[in-house]
């Protein structure tokens, strides 16, 4: 009778009689700030922020949720999809089908409720694999529903932005938003209800043009990329070198257009604090 020996976890046969090569692939990541290579399982230690350097790599929406709130939370129009309102081919169709897939959300948004240091609060994150993170006619109604909840309610908002701006699929529909939340949050400010704003890399577009530069505390993490417009398309209209770190959030903050640079470690105490000052 032959007998064979099982093989160890994460070994694999080598070339040479009796060799054995660990299997290391998927392991480790490559930095792309200070080029380092990363034990994945260190990164995710280290809420997926380089430890040598403390680069922040994007997370999605649902890992945002999981930052900010102190356990369970209850989600909110998670079945509401985007159509074809412009009955364009089925193209559009295709990479709504795709992103869903991919992302196993119903658009770019997530929209919740929950506790954040035993305060409830409603918060938004956007999801940038969702067709780069990109605002349509449900996004905008999330967040709109989210911001009247919180006008009801009397409930704290917090968003996180992180997306390419409107949906061009969607035409002016999309655009539409920009206006819709902006109304929205007007009345979240007559009600004296706080609102935080808290924009990761990238964003840009109508998404930085509307509700991410409208809060009432306008936050980043460090090194996200914020604009309307992307510095090559600057640069190829003005035709001029842009400076060093141009639209980056330290940049940004230097230039008064920012409240606050938050690392993500440090980002629901921060965030505690500030409710703390506008409730109490």
């Amino acid at each position: 009778m032959a007998w064979f020996a099982r093989e160890k976890p994460g070994m694999e046969e080598g070339s040479g009689e009796g060799e054995k090569r660990v299997r290391t692939e998927g392991l480790w990541q490559k930095c792309q700030s200070c080029n380092e290579i990363i034990w994945k399982k260190a990164l995710d230690e280290n809420l997926q922020c380089c430890p040598k350097c403390d680069f922040h790599f994007r997370i999605d929406a649902r890992a945002r949720l999981a930052v900010l709130f102190d356990g369970e939370y209850e989600e909110f129009d998670s079945a509401m999809v985007s159509t074809d309102p412009l009955r364009l081919d089925r193209a559009y169709s295709d990479k709504l089908t795709l992103a869903r897939e991919a992302t196993n959300l119903s658009d770019a948004l997530v929209s919740a409720a929950g506790t954040l240091d035993g305060r409830r609060v409603n918060i938004c994150a956007m999801e940038w694999k969702f067709m780069g993170g990109s605002m349509g006619a449900v996004v905008g109604e999330k967040i709109t529903r989210a911001i009247e909840r919180s006008v009801q309610d009397r409930t704290p908002l917090v968003l996180v932005s992180t997306s390419g701006g409107a949906r061009m699929q969607e035409g002016t529909i999309s655009l539409m938003q920009l206006a819709k939340i902006s109304a929205a949050l007007m009345r979240l400010d007559e009600a004296r209800v706080p609102y935080i704003s808290v924009m990761a890399d990238p964003t840009s577009g109508g998404v930085t043009a509307s509700f991410a530069m409208l809060g009432d505390l306008n936050i980043a993490e460090p090194g996200a990329l914020i604009g309307f417009a992307g510095p090559r398309v600057i640069e190829q209209t003005i035709r001029q070198k842009l400076p060093e770190g141009f639209q980056r959030s330290e940049f940004l903050l230097e230039h008064g257009f920012l409240d606050a640079i938050v690392k993500r470690s440090e980002m629901k105490a921060y965030i505690a604090r500030s409710l703390k000052f506008f409730c109490d």
